[in-house]
């Protein structure tokens, strides 16, 4: 589909510099940009059989260690985003259960409603007003130490713990109406211990997968934020060479992408039977 987006990466590589027809023709065979686009494919799934990313056009770098240094600052944003939602998200579905009907419990689902409808590209300027140019606590744009973390991990974790509040609250609500729990209330156990022991820890397997593929989504890489907040991760990497029309780095790196997104999905399929013991049971007795 870039192929088909305006725009020649043999003017981008060669920059302002003089050239002719001649020089652009010469360019273009070499990089195997005279070819049709099924041969070019073709092409490039044949080196990527045995390993060849290509070149960057751009910078003349190889492909492959420019993604994998972009993705591991991609996975540390990921895995920071991921723990923080979880934490906030788990809690305020918690706090919602043991304060159903309540003020507590509208208040707090509205927020983690308004937390995943908000655009992220907006919140996270909003943040970035705040934290970075009004109190001036937080570096706004870039990458390296843990503060360039916390503000586009911040604005992505609003995201992720409002959608993972809302599954915990159902989640649990939904148990709390099985036999096990009418059981347990009838012998006069503290709701407390219910909750704990009967309800939270059987709720945490849908929840489990809901973060699953939280933590595949941005280790896909989190185009939006990373581009808002120049944080040099996988997703800001590809958007930056789709306007260089950069062929070999925008096609690595949605591959990369891809398969992050797929492995981490399949992780999470093989460990649902260690989390929820009836996936093994309904195995055995196949």
């Amino acid at each position: 589909m870039i192929r088909i987006a305006p725009g020649d990466p043999i003017y981008v590589m060669l920059g302002r510099q003089p050239v002719t027809m001649e020089d652009i023709e010469r360019y273009r065979r070499l990089l195997g940009l005279d070819q049709p686009i099924y041969i070019q494919y073709l092409l490039y799934l044949q080196r990527m059989a045995v390993g060849d990313w290509g070149r960057s056009i751009a910078s003349k770098e190889p492909v492959l260690p420019l993604l994998l240094d972009k993705f591991v600052a991609t996975i540390k944003l990921a895995v920071f985003t991921v723990a923080f939602a979880s934490v906030i998200g788990i809690l305020i579905g918690l706090i919602c259960v043991m304060k159903r009907g309540s003020i507590i419990d509208s208040l707090f689902r509205i927020t983690s409603s308004i937390g995943f409808s908000m655009p992220t590209f907006w919140l996270g300027l909003v943040l970035m007003y705040i934290f970075a140019l009004w109190l001036r606590l937080l570096p706004a744009i870039g990458g390296g130490g843990i503060e360039h973390l916390i503000l586009p991990a911040l604005t992505l974790a609003i995201w992720a713990s409002g959608w993972t509040a809302r599954v915990t609250r159902a989640s649990m609500l939904e148990i709390l109406n099985s036999d096990h729990v009418v059981a347990a209330k009838a012998k006069g156990l503290p709701q407390s211990l219910i909750i704990y022991r009967h309800v939270f820890r059987n709720a945490l397997i849908p929840v489990y997968t809901t973060i699953g593929l939280q933590l595949g989504s941005l280790l896909g890489g989190a185009f939006i934020t990373e581009t808002v907040f120049s944080y040099p991760g996988l997703g800001w990497l590809i958007i930056t060479h789709i306007f260089m029309r950069d062929y070999p780095v925008v096609q690595g790196g949605i591959l990369l992408a891809g398969t992050a997104f797929c492995l981490v999905n399949l992780v999470v399929d093989i460990l649902y039977a260690f989390v929820d013991p009836r996936v093994r049971y309904e195995k055995e007795r196949e």
